[in-house]
């Protein structure tokens, strides 16, 4: 079994543009926040990089030109998610409605569809955890099982709290995420952008089970209103205080939190 890391201590990529210098990035282990001016490179750093992991884990071979520094260092792979944030339409929209019965017409929906099936995984996951608790005679199991379930409810709270705007709740009877706006049931694809790409963004950190993981996110404040910018960063931490956050902005709204010392220009990585 290959033996997975924390997180990514180094990135190194040769050739980032053709006959140009390389980049040498060293990561923090829990924020890192790549700047600069459009056409520099930030989402071409971030794709080339999440490229070289889906080849480490899905072919078994490496890209040519990147080189990845896991800690610790002998570790082999590393748990990782990305999430995409421009709402661009399905092309072929038409048919995978057919295939789900639900009408998915934009990047944003296949995301969340993917995303609710993970959801249902982590509750079994979590039924089955707190069973092993409740009955392994562990004299704190009980209490672990409940910490358990309050992750969840954290959640649930969390997107309450932000939604209470439009009068959208957490649909607690479902198992899926469903919401309830004054008595109507809302699919989260009717959701709008920004209300889709937060719930992405925290049904992805959920469903990380609080296990050490790697969340690339690119420019993921672009449907986010001012005051969820800010909050972002901070909201995905304490869903998971083990997750290893990689993005790009453009906003001075996502560091606001206090999150300056943490941001890194295109520019400074850089090396002959």
């Amino acid at each position: 079994m290959k033996k997975t890391a924390d997180y990514i201590q180094k990135i190194e990529i040769d050739s980032l543009w053709s006959g140009r210098k390389h980049i040498v990035w060293e990561l923090r282990p829990d924020v890192n926040i790549l700047s600069g001016v459009n056409g520099v490179g930030k989402s071409t750093i971030l794709n080339r990089v999440v490229k070289h992991l889906l080849e480490r884990r899905d072919l078994e071979r490496h890209m040519s030109g990147v080189t990845i520094t896991f800690s610790p260092e002998d570790a082999e792979t590393v748990r990782f998610d990305v999430v995409r944030s421009f709402d661009r339409a399905v092309v072929s929209s038409e048919l995978l409605s057919k295939v789900t019965d639900l009408k998915l017409q934009t990047e944003l929906d296949l995301q969340l569809y993917t995303l609710q099936r993970r959801y249902l995984d982590y509750q079994v996951n979590l039924s089955n955890r707190m069973i092993a608790l409740l009955t392994s005679g562990d004299k704190d199991g009980q209490a672990k099982a409940q910490q358990m379930v309050g992750e969840k409810t954290h959640f649930q709270d969390l997107i309450d709290e932000l939604f209470q705007g439009t009068g959208k709740k957490i649909n607690r009877e479902s198992n899926e995420i469903r919401f309830i706006q004054f008595d109507e049931t809302i699919e989260p694809y009717q959701l709008s952008s920004g209300e889709k790409q937060m719930l992405i963004i925290m049904l992805t950190v959920l469903v990380q089970n609080r296990q050490p993981c790697v969340l690339f996110m690119d420019e993921p404040e672009v449907s986010l209103h001012f005051e969820w910018q800010k909050q972002l960063i901070s909201i995905v931490r304490d869903l998971n205080p083990y997750v290893q956050v990689i993005l790009t902005t453009h906003s001075p709204a996502v560091v606001m939190d206090g999150w300056q010392d943490c941001i890194t220009d295109v520019e400074d990585i850089v090396e002959d």
